[in-house]
């Protein structure tokens, strides 16, 4: 039996978060960020696959290439914005020496400017799913047709979810812009 994509919503990940951004934050310690937990594992009752996403957010007075190199130092890599403009993609280094937390938890790491649309984005569903219980619902239940759909394969899962999901997320975005 494969294992499910999507699992039902669990509290901790919630300290997972606050796990990883303690470790991050040592690490950019004196670099005026900010460090958001986004995606549907920020959802409160939310099914979703167990993965972390992690925003780091700058503002104009603040130097991406300090917080790359940071990061470097810290493990990561930086994959660039691969496709998705203002959004830079850190991925873990494949390394011998784990880090306690960083490799333990599975997490996704952007590092974004304060006026990018993507983190815009990110925070407008995420603020929006948290107050909307039938949205909620509704976007559970895609990605749960999704995960289906794609026989519980994370790549086929990923590639039908950007095609499947992006209405309904564009829905829920316009509606959050519309509330403001």
């Amino acid at each position: 039996m494969k294992k499910m994509i999507i699992q039902e919503y669990k509290k901790n990940w919630i300290d997972d978060f606050k796990k990883i951004k303690k470790e991050v934050e040592k690490s950019l310690s004196g670099v005026d960020v900010e460090i958001e937990h986004v995606g549907s594992t920020s959802i409160p009752d939310l099914a979703a696959k167990p993965i972390i996403d992690i925003d780091i957010v700058y503002g104009a007075n603040v130097n991406f290439e300090d917080i790359k190199c940071r990061l470097e130092k810290l493990g990561y890599c930086h994959l660039g914005n691969q496709g998705i403009k203002e959004r830079e993609v850190f991925k873990r280094w494949k390394s011998t020496q784990k880090h306690k937390v960083l490799d333990f938890i599975n997490h996704h790491l952007y590092v974004c400017p304060v006026h990018s649309e993507e983190l815009q984005r990110h925070i407008m569903f995420r603020d929006f799913l948290v107050k909307h219980k039938i949205e909620r619902q509704q976007y559970e239940e895609i990605k749960h047709d999704i995960a289906n759909e794609a026989n519980q394969d994370q790549k086929i899962y990923a590639r039908l979810k950007e095609v499947k999901a992006r209405e309904f997320v564009d829905s829920i975005i316009k509606r959050a812009r519309e509330d403001k």
